[in-house]
């Protein structure tokens, strides 16, 4: 039976990333992934760099992997960082408050805007990086990973795989997204979020993030535009529908209308890992180290949740900031 110092079950950007700190500790990890690794939320994700939930401490722990994605992103090369700022548009000038650019001053900054909109709020410090780009080059510098090896029961120093095999570690990490909890911890509180994304071609219509009314459009330096999501409870269903990209293509197009004009080139759908908090669970619980529950800020996070899980494999504290998202708090 082969033996690991951790086992990291679940091949996104999150379990990649923490095996990835992991080996640079020094420790013999295996990722097992039972798809394609990167193929899940990690490749529909639209990789906006901006906090999303309100929860208690979330802001701080968002803040600091901000602050680490640069110098991640430099470790990694090429993957598509860019500190590119947002604009959050609103439609009716009561809804300006301070700080809040007027109509003419927006547009200014974006001249593809609405031509109703009435103003926006800018976000210079949001940024952009390329998921898919990303989980390429994590799957690159991570020495073990296993396609196709679906983990069908874990335990505190072993797992066992659908083809009857097991592999032993010192300890086993938990980082399969939206699948946690379905046969692997039942009690973990993970249930799947469905969000779907639309990718484009052709001119860019924005230089930066631009935020509507339910959606976002990030134009990116190949050519690409992301447009997204949709936040659907529909439990493990992820088929791409038409009446979900009618609805993305619709908000986005009222947004900066532009986008009427680029080609649709790919619509696909995953399962975000929601929890009752929607904020992550990172740490131990019961005797796994835990990394999932991220939501729709797994891209975000991953800079900071591969240091804590990283830390706890080889008994070190975490960063402080992970501390309020301890798997144990329901």
């Amino acid at each position: 039976m082969e033996r690991f110092d951790a086992v990291v079950v679940g091949g996104g950007i999150i379990g990649l990333a923490s095996a990835w700190r992991a080996e640079q500790r020094g420790l013999r990890v295996c990722v097992c992934e039972r798809g394609e690794p990167g193929a899940g939320a990690t490749r529909v994700a639209a990789g906006v760099l901006a906090p999303d939930p309100e929860t208690p401490g979330f802001t701080a722990l968002a803040q600091r992997s901000s602050e680490l994605w640069p110098a991640f992103a430099d470790e990694l090369g090429g993957v598509g960082y860019t500190r590119c700022g947002s604009l959050l548009l609103a439609w009716s000038s009561a809804a300006l408050g301070p700080g809040w650019l007027d109509a003419e001053t927006a547009r200014a900054f974006e001249p593809g805007i609405a031509p109703d909109c009435a103003g926006a709020f800018l976000l210079d410090q949001d940024a952009q990086v390329d998921p898919r780009q990303t989980a390429a080059a994590l799957r690159e510098r991570v020495r073990d990973v296993r396609a196709g090896a679906d983990v069908v029961e874990v335990g505190p120093h072993e797992i066992e795989l659908a083809d009857g095999s097991h592999l032993r570690a010192d300890r086993v990490v938990l980082a399969a997204g939206a699948w946690s909890a379905r046969r692997l911890a039942p009690r973990l509180p993970v249930r799947p979020v469905k969000g779907q994304t639309l990718r484009l071609r052709g001119p860019l219509p924005a230089t930066r993030i631009i935020r509507g009314e339910g959606v976002y459009v990030v134009p990116r330096a190949s050519g690409e535009t992301v447009v997204g999501a949709t936040v659907e409870e529909a439990g493990f269903d992820e088929s791409a529908t038409q009446a979900a990209t009618e609805l993305l293509l619709g908000r986005a197009s009222r947004a900066v209308p532009a986008v009427a004009e680029l080609e649709l080139v790919e619509a696909s759908a995953g399962l975000r890992p929601g929890t009752p908090d929607d904020a992550p669970l990172i740490g131990e619980w019961e005797e796994l180290v835990v990394a999932t529950g991220h939501y729709r800020n797994g891209i975000l996070l991953a800079p900071i949740t591969a240091d804590a899980v990283a830390a706890l494999l080889v008994g070190d504290e975490p960063p402080p900031e992970t501390l309020p998202f301890d798997p144990n708090r329901f």
